[in-house]
């Protein structure tokens, strides 16, 4: 599922690349999902990237993440049970990351937003959750990183980011879908939350 929804946003991303027309019907633009109820915007969003970049990026960590996720999902409710729990994550995620900034620039025809980051964010919070000694690396540091200290530092960041701004990023969007990775993947399965605390404990 994973290598699905990484090819399906390969495909949508080098469409829009070429045809600016559909980048524009995709983009997140809070005045129209607001004003318009383009809601749609909230999820098709991050199926457009920027740049070969940004979208080799994203999508190389959703991959390696992403497995992971679904492994453990589809290890505990199945094959079936366990796809469709990995997707209504990605795509909670998709939209929940952008909340923040939907409230926030609402009557801003200029404020768009593009790319899988904020669903990305949930995904890999969602794997150290799963296994908070996960290593991770930070570009450029060469030494990986474990999640358990790798996820508040990153939090930490994103908000410090978010406030400063002037970088075009959306830290907002990093920030909110991490945190919805977090709580979708404990409601998922609560028993999560006590598997990562005796992990931690027995490390």
């Amino acid at each position: 599922m994973t290598l699905l929804i990484v090819l399906v946003t390969i495909l949508i991303s080098f469409a829009a690349f070429n045809n600016p027309t559909l980048k524009s019907k995709l983009i997140f633009n809070a005045y129209l999902v607001a004003q318009r109820k383009q809601w749609y915007r909230m999820f098709s969003y991050g199926f457009i990237h920027a740049d070969w970049i940004h979208l080799a990026f994203n999508m190389l960590a959703l991959y390696s993440f992403g497995n992971i996720v679904a492994s453990y999902y589809t290890y505990y409710f199945g094959f079936t049970e366990g796809n469709l729990f990995f997707i209504f994550l990605y795509m909670s995620c998709l939209f929940l990351a952008t909340v923040a900034d939907l409230l926030k620039h609402k009557t801003n025809h200029w404020y768009n937003a593009l790319g899988a980051s904020g669903a990305v964010s949930g995904v890999l919070f969602a794997s150290i959750l799963i296994d908070p000694w996960i290593s991770i690396t930070i570009f450029p540091i060469p030494l990986p990183v474990p999640g358990l200290i790798f996820g508040p530092l990153f939090l930490i960041f994103s908000q410090y980011m978010a406030k400063k701004g002037g970088d075009n990023i959306g830290h907002n969007a990093h920030f909110y879908g991490a945190v919805s990775g977090v709580v979708l993947s404990i409601l998922i399965r609560p028993v999560l939350f006590t598997e990562f605390i005796e992990k931690i404990q027995n490390h």
